[in-house]
């Protein structure tokens, strides 16, 4: 799996890309195919303690799945992100399997 983390706007830490790394691992378990997973990570403007924002863009067998969440922390983020994933790529396997 092909894992491309970006950080806009600020330089994320060895720590917090080998996390997010390490997290996205648990998708092959989902899908055997080739992944290519795409990170955003940025730092929202806001007076709310919950600035944290991370999107994913996972590519699979042509498919485009997103999902985007904000927390007050990039790991509680890129959990809820990653449970979102497994979730919409559980059914994208389905519909293979049913057509």
């Amino acid at each position: 799996m092909k894992i491309d983390i970006q950080s806009i706007h600020f330089d994320a830490d060895q720590k917090l890309i080998e996390f997010i790394k390490a997290k996205s691992e648990k998708l092959k378990h989902f899908y055997h195919g080739h992944l290519d997973l795409m990170v955003f990570l940025r730092l929202e403007k806001s007076k709310e303690h919950e600035n944290k924002l991370i999107e994913m863009k996972l590519m699979v067998n042509g498919q485009v799945l997103f999902v985007e969440h904000q927390s007050k922390t990039f790991e509680s983020a890129l959990d809820m992100a990653i449970d979102s994933l497994v979730s919409q790529l559980k059914k994208f396997k389905e519909k293979l399997q049913q057509s």
